[in-house]
């Protein structure tokens, strides 16, 4: 790795000062950033780098059923319901990683697959990119939970877990986009 030579120009008139990391593990690297903001003020600046990018998956059955995972989120101290989750490591293809954890997840597989959408989660101080991906032509495969999962699963409309959305009873952000992208093609 090369030594990284500042200031480090940014875009916007941000210039890195210095950085440091001030705690990092294998999902995530938190640095401390000494920045001159675009007024040419000194400041500071907290970055999470986030090491796989997210994955979601909406499937999607030929009677227009989805499925939706139940899960503790330990962050939150609470259960949310989300579409299937999961991370993609870098050098793995995030297709791949949409397949294995659509499987992991709900014990399914697909024949027909589509990238629905790409978004930045919370980029006003991570670099959390996510990949959304629809996926049609379901059949069984292999539930197999990672031990860090606790996950049920439901089957039910499409539209439902549309009407759920609207309702707040979904509050995870790649699921609320998601669905809300798949509520704005079925208009189309």
């Amino acid at each position: 790795m090369t030594e990284q030579k500042y200031p480090i120009e940014k875009i916007g008139g941000w210039k890195t000062k210095n950085s440091k990391v001030a705690y990092e593990n294998p999902w995530l690297k938190i640095s401390h950033e000494e920045v001159i903001t675009p007024k040419g003020t000194d400041g500071i600046y907290g970055v999470v780098h986030f090491k796989n990018t997210a994955i979601g998956i909406v499937p999607i059955d030929d009677e227009g059923n989805t499925w939706l995972v139940k899960q503790s989120r330990y962050t939150l101290n609470q259960y949310t319901w989300e579409i299937p989750e999961g991370g993609c490591p870098h050098g793995e293809e995030p297709l791949d990683a949409a397949k294995r954890e659509l499987e992991e997840e709900v014990g399914l597989q697909a024949r027909e697959w589509q990238q629905l959408m790409t978004m930045h989660l919370s980029n006003s101080v991570t670099d959390e990119f996510c990949v959304v991906f629809l996926a049609r032509g379901l059949f069984a495969g292999k539930q197999e939970l990672e031990s860090t999962e606790d996950i049920e699963y439901k089957k039910l409309p499409l539209i439902e877990a549309i009407e759920m959305v609207k309702r707040g009873d979904i509050t995870d952000g790649i699921s609320v986009a998601a669905l809300l992208r798949v509520a704005l093609m079925l208009k189309e």
